[in-house]
């Protein structure tokens, strides 16, 4: 890398664990950033957790990240809204970590003429739920997502995600919604806010060439990809655009920070 880094974005999933195992050198790589007192985040497009889950999951599988250095798509769309329409009011479809983000927020939680309608993750989606989205955005709401995602995983394979159900919310009113969470690069400007880092001396590290690696490169940083997750080395040429770098893990980066 010709530029010194001085702060790390990194991806959760695929890169610093895998179905809640932590993936080689993960661990040694936090302890690192966080023993350099490295300003680091790490992102995920998961709304379903607040940032205190995701921190006790990451320590239940041996990695200690801080609460304070977990951005969510949740976070991040909240900081969205706030920016648009402080004090507003939404109807929200998600979990814990999009309802907690937008009440901390300021947000009013309503079904009643809200401002908008925000659609996140839930392991269970309710036909009433997405029908009464779909009225809400007819009458007027605007239409936000937490992230494109169109499936999520399980113990029993994939599940319909944000993305699909987004999808589907669009076909019956014809809106389509802004999507916040990665590959926006929004969400990447958002998360160096949050560090006060600036793009030119920060580092993204993710498994996918679709949503960190190109989100990384659209807000001006360095980009790693690792080759712990999802991506295959030889599934790099299918893509327009390249990472900065290529390694196996994120054990490839310990000695960096």
């Amino acid at each position: 890398m010709t530029r010194e880094i001085r702060s790390w974005l990194s991806d959760m999933d695929g890169v610093l664990v895998h179905e809640g195992t932590a993936l080689p050198g993960a661990a040694e790589f936090v302890t690192a950033l966080r023993d350099g007192d490295r300003p680091f985040l790490v992102l995920t497009n998961n709304s379903i957790f607040t940032p205190r889950d995701l921190a006790a999951r990451l320590r239940a599988s041996g990695i200690d990240v801080p609460e304070r250095a977990i951005w969510t798509s949740a976070l991040a769309t909240a900081q969205f809204l706030t920016d648009q329409m402080p004090g507003g009011s939404a109807y929200t479809i998600g979990e814990a970590g999009l309802t907690t983000a937008l009440y901390e927020a300021g947000y009013t939680l309503t079904s009643s003429d809200p401002d908008f309608v925000v659609l996140g993750e839930t392991r269970t989606y309710s036909f009433e739920a997405i029908t009464q989205a779909i009225r809400l955005i007819q009458g007027g709401a605007r239409f936000i997502a937490t992230n494109p995602d169109v499936t999520g995983p399980s113990a029993e394979g994939d599940l319909p995600a944000t993305g699909a159900v987004a999808a589907m919310i669009s076909a019956a009113t014809g809106r389509q919604p802004y999507f916040v969470g990665k590959p926006n690069p929004m969400m990447i400007r958002s998360a160096l806010n949050r560090i006060d880092a600036h793009s030119e001396t920060t580092v993204m590290v993710g498994d996918r060439m679709d949503t960190d690696v190109v989100a990384g490169i659209e807000a001006g940083l360095r980009t790693v990809l690792v080759l712990s997750g999802s991506t295959r080395r030889d599934d790099v040429d299918r893509f327009p655009f390249r990472p900065s770098e290529i390694v196996d893990s994120v054990a490839d980066l310990v000695e960096r920070v």
